[in-house]
Formats: structure tokens, C-alpha cells, sequence
């Protein structure tokens, strides 16, 4: 290879391309611990190792969003002028013939929903791993020393953030591509190549399902793309908003195929909403569909694993027999494991799921496209309807819960406590998050809700979620004594001066304090049961019968 580099060269952080111990959820929750704390062999968190190379320093995986533009430039240019790389390896690709790169940018400053909030249980002001990875790749001396003939074109589902933090001239990005460009890309980086100005924002629109090419390399996870929007709606999501299309089931298995000839043996099924797979009217499921899906990705030689990225909870209560029937690939060939398992080898299927609030107001304030066909007021019985049919099957979601709404009561609090009570004992992930003001969706104009602004309550729903979680994933006695211990030694040197009384007792409940003493304070005794239930069934609302027309007498 010249040391004179490649003509367009693209690159992803080392976070966000991390395979970290086979498992999303994992590597995302990685993603937010404090960066400055990441190199400690205590954590075990040094990702930037993990992350594999070819002979020629390319990358081996990256993010799928980055492998569909270097198939798009593919079409044009040649593979000898294209490198993929990680940002340890950007010196060996960028030099004096280096026109154009290209970064992924899938949370860049870490302000989503689950990274605005766990780093900064450390200080107000640190920042988590994500951010500190992406920024060590803008801000790389290559891209510095040879600014003077390249371009940087950035995009990605996070590019967003670099705008709203005003961070664009100090990194030097020439464009900040937002939205989805398979109809514009290439165009976008010929004219990089060419030297020519480019736009400093482009607003990507959704493109026809033919514009979106097959891969040409290996994706993170082996991730393959099966369907792009969702259409339920949600008011603080812009996916939401976007209609939900299916791609063709033979582009499907063909990038399988390739994910496959390139070293893959796991292939994560990557959608919105897994049940939106060639759906039918009205978001109706269609069970055949993805039967044959799941089994026609299992068949292709060389698969070992299947898994699937995000769902919705609704269409498993209206129609549980498409849990039965993606149980013998998403169960039988998953990754994941956990004693709680009845599986003969204690796999299990995970599932992304948003339930993000107890309380019917709410919810049928700014989400009630989630739970069709059912109504605000049934969404509680169908969360718990539908964690008992997946339980039953071996499916052990990850689920995301939002704290802080705008306008959120205690009343409503305390519907998501109710809500979590009956829940305790479910096999399952809670990832409490604050709400997060997202520019792009029908909620951009509302405040993100803070840590130190919390309340009582809201405190014991966070803490209580991860009181689940350790209990659930972390049996380990010797574990839990250090733990026990750690929590109130944090609260008093850190916490309660970061973020105030309001979290003494609650957090206690994380470190195991008896119930007997915090029920005094809290909200829930988890002495006791819930009175709520898991409901036999849910019943589908009819529809309001019109009234009768009365006939016009004839005279």
C-alpha cells in the first residue's frame, strides 16, 4: 500500500464498533461508563483492543450504517480507493492523495437517552466512553495534518448532537449529513473527491426500498437490516414518525451471505420493530412471514446464531403464537445465556422493548401508537401480559423505561412504581433513562429531564429497576457483600452531595438495606405482593358503534 493513502476513507469509533462480549445491550451500556475510569483493569472495560483487523489495518466490523455508504461508493469507485478503518489505524490510510473521510457517528457526545445519565453518577462534567472514542477519532492528528486537501463528511443516527453542542467548526466538519442518504451520498462524495464545496447540513429523507444496496463487508454483530421505520408514532422518537417498510427477503439473505463469507458466524436481525416484518393492515403481525424469515436466515450454511435487535410488546399479546413460532431459531440459536433458562442449554432470546412509562396519562399523552390495538388505560395489563408470554417461551427482554416526562406527577411516578412491583420476579433487563429532548421529533421544544432535579420517587423507581437487575443477573454472593458495602460509602462521599437527600433511602434499596427499615420511606414494600395481576387475557377494544341514522319518513 502507498504511503500516500487512499482517496476516501471511512471510519467508526472504537465504542461503537466493538463486539463487546457478543451482546448489544452490553456493549451499550459500556458505552456510558466514565471514559477517564475505562482504562483500569478493574472495570475490564479497555474496549479499543477487542476490535479486530485485517493484514492491511482495515476494519474487520464496523457499524452497518457505514458498510452501506462504502457499497454505495463502491459502485463508482474502486476498492483500492476506499479504505475502512478504526481511528488507531487512520494514519496508515490518510495521506497526501486522502480527499475525503467519512466518520460514523452513532452518539458522539453521548446525550442519548441511556448515555445522558450513568457517567455522570461520577461528576457533572464527565464524560463517557462513547464520547471520548468519537472525539479521539475527530480530533486525530491525520485528519488535522492533511485538513488542507480532505473534506469531512459526518453522519449517522447521532449526528444531530455535534450541531446542538455547536461543535462543527471546532472539529472542522466540512458537512454533517442528518437522516437517511442512500439518495444522495455518492453524489455527496464525488464532489468531495473533486475538491468542490459541499453543504455545511443535509437532511437525509427516507429513500425506495430499491435505493438501499447489499453489503459488501462485515457488519458489527453481523448486523443485517430487515425492515427501517415504525410508524406507531411515539412523540420523543423520530423513527417513530416514519412509516415502516420490509425489505425483500432474498436482499435479506444475501447480506447474510456476505456477512457470513466475511467471518461471521451471529447475525443480528436489525428493525425498529421485529412484528413491523411485512406486516400487515393496522400493524397486524404477520407470523408466516417472519417464521419463514427467521428460519430462512437460520438455513443459510455457515450461521451458528440468530438474534433480533427491537420489538414491541403489543403484538405479542395479540398474537402470542409468534413467539412459539420464532422460538426455535431466536431461542435455539441464540447467543445469550442465564441459569433462569429452561432451555437445555439455558439459552435465551433477548428483545430491545420501550415500555417507558406506568402511567395510562402519559402514555396515551405521547405514546399511545405503542400499545395498538389496545387502548392507553390496558397498557399496564399488556406489559404484563406480554413479559409472561415471553418468560414462558425463554425470551428475557431489555427494556427501557423513561424517568422525567415533561410534566410527569407523582401520581404518575408512583403508576410506574405499581407497575415495576408487579413485574418483580419477571426475567427481563430495566434500563431506566431520563427524557431526552430530541430536536428532530414532536418533543424537541420540552427540557431534558436531570439527575439532580429527581425526586423521591423517581429515585426509587431508578434504583429499584437496577435492585431487579443485580438480583436477577448478578447472584454472586461475594459480589453482592462488596456491592452492599460500595453503595453507601458512594452516597456519602459523592451522592448525596451531587444530587441531594432525596436519594438516601432509595439507593439504599440497591444495596440490599432491609425492607423492613426502608419501608418507612419508600413508596413500595417489597415484602409484600403487588395487588396488580397478570391478566388471563387482553381484550381488544371494539369499536364505538356508529348511531343509527334514523329513516326519513315518507310523506
Amino acid at each position: 500500500m502507498s504511503n500516500r493513502g487512499k482517496k476516501i476513507v471511512l471510519a467508526a469509533s472504537t465504542s461503537e464498533s466493538s463486539e463487546y462480549l457478543r451482546s448489544t445491550w452490553r456493549q451499550m451500556l459500556l458505552g456510558t461508563l466514565p471514559a477517564k475510569y475505562s482504562r483500569f483493569p478493574y472495570y475490564m472495560v479497555d474496549i479499543s483492543w477487542k476490535n479486530e483487523k485485517h493484514d492491511d489495518g482495515q476494519a474487520v466490523a464496523v457499524p452497518n450504517g457505514l458498510r452501506v455508504v462504502e457499497s454505495i461508493l463502491l459502485e463508482k469507485f474502486s476498492s483500492d480507493d476506499i479504505a475502512v478503518c478504526y481511528p488507531d489505524e487512520l494514519d496508515l490510510f490518510i495521506g497526501e492523495d486522502t480527499r475525503v473521510v467519512g466518520i460514523h457517528a452513532h452518539n458522539p457526545l453521548g446525550i442519548t437517552f441511556a448515555t445522558d445519565v450513568y457517567a455522570h453518577f461520577y461528576g457533572a462534567d464527565v464524560e463517557p466512553i462513547n464520547a471520548a472514542e468519537f472525539k479521539r477519532l475527530i480530533t486525530h492528528e491525520a485528519i488535522k495534518k492533511h485538513k488542507n486537501h480532505l473534506q469531512v463528511i459526518v453522519g449517522g443516527p447521532g449526528s444531530w448532537q455535534i450541531e446542538k453542542k455547536n461543535l462543527q467548526d471546532e472539529w472542522q466538519i466540512d458537512c454533517i449529513v442528518d437522516g437517511e442518504a442512500e439518495d444522495f451520498i455518492l453524489d455527496l462524495f464525488e464532489r468531495a473527491v473533486r475538491g468542490e464545496s459541499l453543504p455545511r447540513h443535509i437532511d437525509g429523507k427516507s429513500p425506495s426500498m430499491d435505493a438501499i444496496p447489499t453489503t459488501k463487508n462485515r457488519s458489527t454483530f453481523g448486523v443485517v437490516e430487515v425492515t427501517r421505520g415504525c410508524g406507531r408514532g411515539c412523540q420523543f422518537c423520530s423513527i417513530a414518525l416514519r412509516k415502516g417498510r420490509s425489505l425483500p427477503l432474498e436482499h435479506i439473505l444475501e447480506n447474510v451471505r456476505i456477512q457470513v463469507e466475511n467471518g461471521a458466524d451471529t447475525i443480528m436481525l436489525t428493525t425498529e420493530d421485529i412484528f413491523l416484518y411485512e406486516q400487515g393492515p393496522k400493524f397486524d403481525t404477520n407470523v408466516p412471514a417472519l417464521k419463514k424469515l427467521f428460519e430462512s436466515v437460520a438455513a443459510v450454511p455457515g450461521v451458528k446464531h440468530v438474534v433480533q435487535s427491537h420489538g414491541t410488546i403489543a403484538p405479542i399479546v395479540r398474537n402470542p403464537e409468534v413467539i412459539e413460532a420464532l422460538s426455535p431459531v431466536a431461542v435455539n440459536m441464540s447467543t445469550h445465556t442465564h441459569h433462569a433458562s429452561t432451555h437445555p442449554e439455558n439459552r435465551y432470546a433477548s428483545l430491545f422493548i420501550g415500555l417507558e412509562t406506568g402511567s395510562p396519562r402519559l402514555f396515551n399523552q405521547y405514546m399511545k401508537g405503542k400499545a395498538y390495538p389496545y387502548k392507553a388505560e390496558q397498557w399496564g395489563d399488556v406489559i404484563l401480559k406480554g413479559m409472561q408470554i415471553m418468560n414462558n417461551h425463554n425470551w428475557f427482554p431489555f427494556c427501557t423505561w423513561i424517568v422525567g416526562l415533561p410534566g410527569e406527577t407523582e401520581e404518575d411516578t408512583k403508576k410506574s412504581l405499581d407497575l415495576l412491583h408487579a413485574l418483580r420476579g419477571s426475567k427481563w433487563v430495566i434500563i431506566p433513562t431520563l427524557f431526552v429532548s430530541l430536536d428532530e421529533t414532536r418533543m424537541g421544544g420540552n427540557d431534558s429531564a436531570q439527575l439532580y432535579n429527581l425526586t423521591e420517587l423517581q429515585w426509587e423507581f431508578f434504583f429499584t429497576c437496577w435492585r431487579y437487575n443485580l438480583d436477577f443477573y448478578r447472584d454472586d454472593a461475594s459480589f453482592h457483600r462488596k456491592f452492599n458495602l460500595g453503595v453507601p460509602i458512594y452516597y456519602y462521599l459523592l451522592g448525596r452531595r451531587m444530587f441531594g437527600k432525596q436519594m438516601k433511602y432509595p439507593i439504599m434499596r440497591l444495596a440490599h438495606f432491609p425492607e423492613k427499615i426502608l419501608s418507612r420511606r419508600l413508596y413500595l414494600d417489597l415484602r409484600k405482593e403487588s395487588p396488580l395481576k397478570v391478566p388471563d387475557s387482553v381484550e381488544i377494544p371494539q369499536p364505538k358503534a356508529r348511531p343509527a341514522i334514523p329513516e326519513l319518513e315518507l310523506v
